[in-house]
């Protein structure tokens, strides 16, 4: 786990370029952020990589990108009008309003997700818990429900209201029957999309981790009804190993255990083959980019804090500095969506069965839904290094996710011309950066914060020999590169995972 803070962490993002608090001359409004020159290309590259991982490298997944206001009526069918609340403490005196179910948690230390209006009263009053603001007691608790409401057209009225959407996954079921027809999918196959979503939290907090607008990247799988056994990939991911928290665990107030997918399916603890699978992708999508996979485990939802609509649930969850948390959610939602847009709308979304000759409701078997934001916390968190020895901040993101790939620096002023050619030609393949003033060590070391993983440097042996030194920002190690060759020398080293000993003769360094 990282000792940085999360408030540390906004600190240095704020002060190098990658997220803002929204309308700060304004004094903002909390829940929303806004990314910075180099945020919004760390947060472009997330997306573009989870996209390429789960969507065009592979022929089952295909994508969508929906509206963001949809029909009320898909919120009614999908149950988010009527019961997508969280209970709020609000003080008699002062009219404070706190999310219950984290306010228990912060002060009593026990997971309070999923209790009941009345579990939440009887704490608050055998504990004698108050108002943090002015000490005085608290109402009984009510439900506020979290989707923000807006009217669709030129006169505000009941019949032109709607929400923005609390999630991205309703969009993907009404669109169901369209997506299947047009791709010619066959099942068992997914729909993915990344998109906006809002929610209109009692109390955001933790920076990007809990906000009020937020971006999703989510599919929904679809298997046959009678297949929830079949998972034709599980063999990839049957040794994958990750600390498992279950629910027994929890119950019995068991550690969690370092197990296989293997093992979690023959002692029965993941119900499908298809959720071991999904669980396992994902944790294996993070470690691909570079986060430690030591600082995450999966935990199963106790019944308490499961869907109504869900077989199975399980969190993907990391150890932030403030403790573990959802990072993703995988839920087995079963045909529970597309029943109910089919009862609402008396719409058909079935799919013929040709092998038994009758129409089925596919089953969605899981939903990986992962926040941006949330991801790019954990990047974050697991890159930055405060690296004694340099004396500066390193944040060692992975290549491919880095903002900015590499940095050219002319040694001295007077190479100035020289290097600009060297960067005009690189930045036509790559983002890069140029960096002239202060000293090369005060260059690298700015590199370093941006999380640049490579500089570039034109020196005067470069005029004679039309060569350049690169310098990786994580060894620090150098090596010597002929110009012609470093386009495609840079891109094996970004792309094709070569090491970098490997990428040129290498340099002495004092």
């Amino acid at each position: 786990m990282s000792n940085l803070s999360i408030e540390s962490l906004a600190t240095f993002c704020k002060k190098k370029g990658f997220v803002y608090q929204n309308s700060e001359i304004y004094n903002s409004i909390a829940g929303f952020f806004d990314y910075g020159p180099y945020g919004v290309d760390l947060k472009n590259n997330i997306k573009q990589e989870w996209w390429k991982y789960h969507v065009t490298s592979r022929p089952d997944i295909v994508g969508i990108d929906g509206s963001i206001i949809t029909h009320p009526k898909v919120w009614e069918a999908s149950g988010h009008a009527a019961n997508f609340a969280d209970i709020m403490l609000t003080c008699k005196k002062c009219k404070t309003k706190i999310r219950a179910d984290h306010f228990i948690e912060d002060k009593l230390k026990i997971p309070a997700d999923g209790m009941s209006p009345e579990e939440i009263n009887t704490l608050i009053n055998k504990n004698n818990l108050k108002c943090p603001s002015c000490k005085d007691d608290f109402e009984k608790v009510s439900h506020f429900n979290l989707m923000f409401s807006t009217n669709v057209g030129p006169v505000a009225s009941k019949d032109s209201q709607t929400f923005l959407r609390p999630e991205t996954a309703q969009v993907i079921f009404t669109n169901f029957k369209l997506v299947t027809e047009n791709a010619r999918l066959k099942l068992p196959f997914g729909i993915a999309q990344i998109g906006k979503a809002f929610r209109n939290e009692i109390s955001p907090r933790d920076f990007l981790f809990r906000a009020r607008e937020f971006e999703q990247m989510e599919i929904e799988y679809f298997i046959h009804p009678e297949k929830s056994d079949e998972c034709p990939f599980l063999s990839t991911m049957l040794k994958h190993k990750v600390l498992v928290y279950s629910e027994e665990m929890q119950k019995k107030k068991q550690k969690p255990a370092q197990l296989s997918m293997k093992e979690c399916l023959d002692k029965k603890i993941i119900k499908t083959p298809w959720h071991a699978y999904f669980l396992a992708l994902e944790h294996q999508w993070f470690i691909s980019l570079g986060a430690n996979k030591d600082n995450f485990r999966i935990r199963q939802h106790v019944q308490t804090e499961k869907s109504h609509y869900a077989l199975d649930t399980w969190d993907l969850e990391y150890q932030f500095p403030f403790g573990w948390k959802e990072l993703q959610g995988l839920a087995n939602r079963t045909d529970f969506d597309l029943q109910q847009h089919m009862k609402h709308s008396k719409q058909d979304l079935t799919l013929f069965d040709e092998e038994q000759k009758k129409k089925i409701v596919p089953n969605v078997v899981c939903e990986p839904s992962l926040g941006v934001g949330r991801a790019f916390l954990v990047f974050m968190f697991d890159a930055y290094t405060d690296d004694k020895k340099r004396g500066n901040i390193v944040l060692k993101l992975h290549p491919k996710l880095a903002p900015v790939k590499a940095a050219v620096l002319p040694l001295v002023n007077k190479l100035d011309k020289d290097a600009r050619k060297v960067f005009d030609d690189l930045i036509k393949s790559f983002p890069c950066t140029y960096d002239k003033p202060g000293s090369v060590g005060r260059r690298y070391a700015r590199a370093d914060e941006l999380g640049i993983p490579y500089c570039i440097t034109f020196d005067f042996d470069s005029k004679t020999d039309k060569a350049v030194t690169i310098r990786d920002r994580d060894s620090t190690k150098q090596v010597r590169v002929k110009i012609i060759d470093l386009p495609d020398t840079l891109f094996s080293l970004l792309y094709n995972d070569i090491k970098f000993e490997k990428a040129g003769k290498p340099v002495k360094t004092s």
